[in-house]
């Protein structure tokens, strides 16, 4: 691939992403992907935070956001007395599913306007797969250099 189609692919991506958001129900990016994460049953902040590659720091501010709104909520963690477990709330599941169905939605009328819209999904959905194994090679990789 040549150089300008990789800075035409990365700036396709930022500009997509921000039309995307719009339809968020006025939801960051950064909570979608929390949202999404405990969705998907990642459970403890710490793991949130490495599986999203964001700071503990900007993790919990996230999350305290989350909870403050009622769209999670924070469970002891049996025989750990630090720990809690992060899950949705039933208005936090609602508005996921609306926010996720409304993204979705806009994202289908960006990929209208390509020449293969089925085709151009069908990459993204690859993407995604492709991210999901750096991260893991990537943690992987940081626990052994920590062994």
């Amino acid at each position: 691939m040549t150089t300008p189609d990789l800075v035409r692919a990365v700036r396709a991506l930022a500009r997509a992403s921000r039309i995307v958001e719009r339809a968020a129900d006025g939801l960051s990016f950064a909570d979608y992907r929390v949202l999404a994460t405990i969705s998907a049953g990642e459970e403890r902040a710490s793991r949130l935070a490495q599986r999203l590659e964001i700071g503990k720091p900007a993790i919990s501010a996230t999350v305290d956001s989350l909870h403050r709104r009622g769209l999670i909520r924070r469970d002891a963690v049996e025989g750990d007395g630090r720990a809690t477990s992060l899950a949705l709330t039933d208005e936090g599941s609602e508005l996921f599913e609306r926010m996720e169905g409304r993204m979705g939605r806009q994202l289908e009328l960006v990929a209208g306007r390509a020449d293969d819209p089925a085709a151009l999904i069908a990459a993204l959905a690859t993407l995604n797969d492709a991210v999901e194994r750096t991260v893991q090679e990537r943690r992987s990789a940081e626990t052994a250099a920590a062994q």
